[in-house]
């Protein structure tokens, strides 16, 4: 128990609380729905958050902060997730299960997201990492796929020229 906690009785908020909030901002913007086609239902606000969070998460990996930072992005993101399955009805015997994969989803964004968008990446590699998390295999057509992986590059890119105490801040470019 931390200083603030025992003087006030509140938790100090989470450093990463701001970012996680313009993660979610960003996610829920109207253009992936629209341009995009995701699908606008609970999963597809899930999938995109997440796809948004992984490229996110991809560009922090390399601070020397990265830890730290990574470890209060994903209390954020889990925080969120509970709320969001409690709100939905999901009793407290299952919660803890459905956590538990909405981790693994995240982790397996990462993941495929990091190799689509390596150097020695396959051309197309990236289309087809987000056809299977975006959009669980169903596609979107060509040009929903193309909108969808031309902003998640360039907000990859953007978030390359950010710094960390920006980010940090809530100021995604």
């Amino acid at each position: 128990m931390g200083l603030w906690q025992k003087l006030t009785g509140r938790r100090a908020e989470n450093p990463a609380a701001a970012l996680y909030q313009a993660v979610v901002a960003r996610g829920r913007e109207p253009h992936w729905y629209e341009a995009g086609a995701v699908p606008d239902s609970v999963n597809g606000r899930f999938d995109m958050i997440a796809s948004v969070l992984g490229i996110v998460m991809l560009r922090i990996e390399h601070e020397p902060a990265a830890a730290e930072v990574t470890a209060r992005l994903t209390e954020c993101f889990v925080a969120d997730m509970d709320g969001q399955l409690r709100q939905i009805g999901i009793g407290d015997v299952v919660v803890g299960k459905g956590i538990g994969k909405m981790m693994a989803l995240l982790g397996g964004r990462i993941a495929a997201y990091r190799d689509a968008l390596a150097s020695d990446a396959a051309p197309g590699a990236f289309e087809a990492a987000l056809l299977r998390n975006l959009y669980r295999g169903e596609d979107p057509g060509a040009d929903a796929l193309g909108h969808s992986a031309a902003a998640l590059r360039a907000l990859r890119a953007a978030l390359a020229e950010t710094q960390l105490d920006a980010l940090m801040a809530g100021r995604m470019p």
